[in-house]
């Protein structure tokens, strides 16, 4: 694999900081709903963006 410049790390860092962030966000979402289909779709969210955290994560 070739090397990344500073500013595709840099990128790369700000995107996983923001998945990060909306992971934690529709699990709490999740959480805090009592409607279980509304709980359901916001922990289907979460997982896709913990995927797309994980696919960033590889490229390190």
């Amino acid at each position: 694999m070739e090397h990344l410049s500073e500013k595709e790390l840099s990128l790369i860092n700000d995107s996983l900081a923001e998945e990060e962030l909306l992971v934690k966000k529709y699990q709490l979402l999740s959480q805090q709903t009592q409607d279980t289909e509304m709980s359901s779709k916001f922990q289907q969210i979460s997982q896709k963006h913990q995927g797309h955290y994980n696919a960033l994560y590889s490229l390190l």
